[in-house]
């Protein structure tokens, strides 16, 4: 039982790096970025692998660093939840200053590994951090808009991938950018319904009502409806060089029937346990999707 306490009274520090910067949903962006990054090459060729390199180690300091500032300025709140009391933080493991010093060395590191890359990767990667941390950070708080304001910089991750591969923003990259733009309200209400009691502790209105009423589910099951229909714009030939196939296409509608199914019974049932399974839906639907994207091209 003593041997216990000390492992989790005594956190390495590669531990509270991972905590910190939240290494699972970071790692979870990167590979997003990567799936923009494969859609966007036109040929590849042998100097992609150390693009890609320094794609994946720009990316992982751009989001661990948004992740760090957001702790920061979150850290009393998280001290309320049973989610987050644990985190390096309001656990005490881990100083103020340490982690401001991380955060701002992460920003620095992460933005000039992308401008290498190309300056808009670069600008694009730190409009994304500045609007999590100064405007939908605060913004939790305040108004269930917060997630409409975190849907742009949750967005970016698949579209920056495009931008890094090509150095140009257009089309392609911006329906890529709609496609998760979109699927981040079906994906974050699941979260703020199932959560609910846990953010109410917090003082956070994470729910387009700020209830979980049948209001917000009928907004749930409006969003991923334009979620499958964006991601199925590809398939008509109106995205530039960002084309799916009708066979993809019809795999992508079936994953999208899927979610809207389970958005559709979180409607019908008005509880946790549905809102738990669209959230795990709604994370394996936008991976398939990118998943499904890059093979299309490279298959066809």
């Amino acid at each position: 039982m003593s041997s216990e306490n000390q492992t989790i009274t005594k956190p390495t520090l590669y531990s509270n790096f991972v905590a910190i910067t939240k290494a699972r949903l970071s790692i979870s962006v990167v590979v997003s970025t990567i799936a923009g990054f494969l859609l966007g090459v036109e040929q590849w060729e042998a100097n992609h692998w150390f693009v890609l390199l320094l794609l994946v180690i720009g990316g992982y300091c751009m989001v661990g660093a948004s992740n760090v500032f957001n702790q920061i300025i979150e850290k009393d709140i998280d001290s309320l939840m049973e989610r987050t009391k644990n985190r390096p933080l309001p656990s005490g493991q881990m100083t103020n200053q340490s982690a401001l010093i991380l955060g701002i060395a992460l920003t620095l590191v992460g933005l000039i590994i992308l401008f290498t890359i190309n300056p808009k990767t670069a600008m694009f990667a730190a409009i994304s951090i500045f609007m999590y941390v100064f405007l939908y950070t605060p913004m939790k708080s305040k108004t269930p808009l917060s997630v409409f304001v975190g849907a742009f910089p949750g967005a970016i991750p698949f579209m920056l991938g495009w931008v890094a591969a090509t150095g140009d923003f257009g089309i392609e990259a911006g329906t890529l950018f709609i496609i998760q733009f979109f699927w981040q309200f079906p994906h974050f209400w699941a979260i703020g319904w199932f959560l609910y009691d846990d953010y109410k502790k917090a003082g956070f209105c994470m729910l387009p009502t700020g209830e979980r009423d049948k209001k917000t589910a009928f907004q749930t099951i409006f969003y991923t409806i334009w979620t499958v229909l964006a991601s199925i714009i590809p398939a008509f030939g109106f995205t530039g060089r960002l084309y799916l196939t009708k066979i993809s296409a019809g795999i992508v509608l079936l994953l999208g029937i899927w979610m809207l199914f389970y958005a559709l019974k979180l409607y019908k049932e008005m509880d946790k346990a549905a809102a738990r399974k669209l959230m795990i839906v709604s994370v394996s639907y936008i991976s398939l999707l990118q998943l499904i994207y890059v093979l299309d091209k490279f298959i066809r």
